[in-house]
C-alpha cells in the first residue's frame, strides 16, 4: 500500500536522471509545479528547455540538495539512482522501472484549482492512463467555480464554529443550489 500525496516543488530543486523523450515528458509537470529542474545524461535531447542541463553519466553526489528525483534511464543507471536516492532519504520515480522506485507518478487530471491523481502502484500505469482519461471526460467543467464557493463555504463555517463534521452535508446543499441556479 502507498501513501498518496501532493508535493510542494515550488523553487525547489529537483534531479531529473535522463536525457531522452521519456524524462522530457516528465519535466513538463515539474517546471509546472514550479520546481527548479537538473537534468543529467551524456545526451540530452535538444527539446529539452528551461531546465539546468549537465551532459555527462549520473554521479550519486548530483542528488545532493534535491528534494526528489525522477529517474528515466536504463534499470542500472535507475538501480544506482535508487541507491544514491536511498542513502539521502530522497524519493525516487524511476520510470517504468517499479523496482527502483519509491515513488509513483499516477494520472493526473487538472480542472481549474482541482488535481486528481490515480495510481495503480506503477503496477499498470496504462491502465491509470485509461482511468485518467475517463476522469476527464465525466468531471464538470466548473469544477474552478466549485472550488470557490466550497473555500468561501469553508471560510464562513470556521468563522461561525460549524464543526468539521457538519461541514460536509452543508457543502453538498450550496453545490445542489449552485447547479439548479445553473440550469
Amino acid at each position: 500500500m502507498h501513501y498518496p500525496v501532493f508535493l510542494n516543488l515550488r523553487a525547489r530543486p529537483v534531479a531529473v536522471i535522463g536525457g531522452g523523450k521519456v524524462a522530457a515528458s516528465k519535466i513538463a509537470g515539474l517546471l509546472e509545479a514550479g520546481a527548479v529542474v537538473t537534468v543529467i545524461a551524456p545526451r540530452i535531447d535538444p527539446s529539452i528547455a528551461n531546465v539546468e542541463k549537465v551532459e555527462r553519466a549520473f554521479r550519486p553526489y548530483d542528488l545532493d540538495g534535491k528534494w526528489f528525483v525522477v529517474s528515466a534511464a536504463t534499470p542500472e543507471v535507475n538501480r544506482t539512482v535508487a541507491d544514491a536516492a536511498e542513502g539521502r532519504c530522497l524519493f525516487v520515480n524511476a520510470v517504468d522501472d517499479k523496482g527502483s522506485a519509491s515513488a509513483f507518478l499516477g494520472g493526473v487530471v487538472r480542472k481549474g484549482p482541482v488535481t486528481l491523481a490515480i495510481s495503480t502502484g506503477g503496477n499498470a500505469p496504462a491502465l491509470a492512463g485509461l482511468l485518467r482519461e475517463a476522469l476527464e471526460a465525466v468531471l464538470p467543467g466548473d469544477v474552478a467555480g466549485w472550488t470557490r464557493l466550497a473555500n468561501e463555504l469553508r471560510e464562513q463555517h470556521k468563522r461561525d464554529g460549524v464543526p468539521l463534521g457538519e461541514r460536509r452535508p452543508l457543502l453538498l446543499q450550496a453545490l445542489n443550489d449552485l447547479y439548479r441556479r445553473q440550469q
